[in-house]
């Protein structure tokens, strides 16, 4: 693959009980949630790794030694840079996690920790249209917010301070945002993130990794005899 002068940053909290994807309680426990958390960090961290960009950093939150699989997460995250979330918003954290990254001197490009179906050759397309074309890369969620945002210096992450965060509309509220700032603004594949259970069954099934297998070994224990429909429930679309 490519090798991409770029910083791939990956916005993530320690996956605790309780601390962690807590919109999947219930039907999961507290802790299948940090499980299923900490899979798809794994995943996502093993993306960036294979995706060609030359810098890797993690804005972290969280006590790791606390966190599901933390053994397992101390060896991967030993791989990347780890800068601590700043600030009392989210927005106000992505900001300057955005600056804090640049500091390596090359575009950044921004994800979280749960689309880990953003495979490695996803992650190098993002920020090879960053690099080549010097615009500002947005990737819209279903759900209306964005899984990524890929900027070539960090001056316009400011407007993420001014943006309400996860709302239906904080995708679009976000692209008006940075073109008000003056950027030019390309739309990156469209992905589901896990927030609900429903992301979670529509996530596990576009992609092979630890993420679906461990949702598809804590499935059956919680939601087989649930009277939900998850079980017949479609793949989101990739783009």
């Amino acid at each position: 693959m490519r090798s991409l002068d770029a910083t791939a940053l990956v916005v993530a909290k320690a996956p605790i009980a309780g601390f962690a994807k807590t919109r999947l309680t219930p039907p999961f426990s507290p802790r299948e949630a940090a499980q299923l958390a900490a899979a798809a960090l794994l995943d996502t961290l093993a993306a960036v790794r294979h995706s060609g960009l030359r810098h890797r950093v993690v804005a972290w939150t969280g006590d790791l030694d606390l966190a599901e699989h933390a053994a397992e997460l101390a060896a991967a995250l030993a791989e990347f840079t780890l800068v601590p979330q700043r600030g009392d918003t989210f927005g106000q954290r992505l900001a300057h996690a955005h600056h804090d990254a640049a500091e390596l001197g090359a575009p950044v490009l921004q994800i979280g920790m749960d689309t880990p179906q953003a495979g490695p050759a996803v992650l190098a397309a993002g920020a090879a249209r960053l690099l080549d074309s010097g615009d500002t890369v947005l990737g819209p969620a279903t759900d209306g917010g964005w899984w990524a945002l890929g900027l070539t210096e960090p001056a316009p992450a400011r407007v993420l301070t001014e943006v309400p965060m996860s709302t239906g509309s904080t995708g679009a509220q976000t692209r008006a945002a940075l073109r008000e700032f003056g950027c030019r603004v390309h739309r990156l594949p469209t992905l589901s993130d896990v927030d609900t259970v429903e992301d979670a069954v529509a996530v596990a099934a576009e992609y092979h990794g630890r993420f679906p297998h461990t949702f598809a070994r804590l499935h059956p224990k919680r939601l087989a005899d649930s009277g939900s429909a998850l079980s017949a429930a479609e793949p989101a679309p990739h783009g």
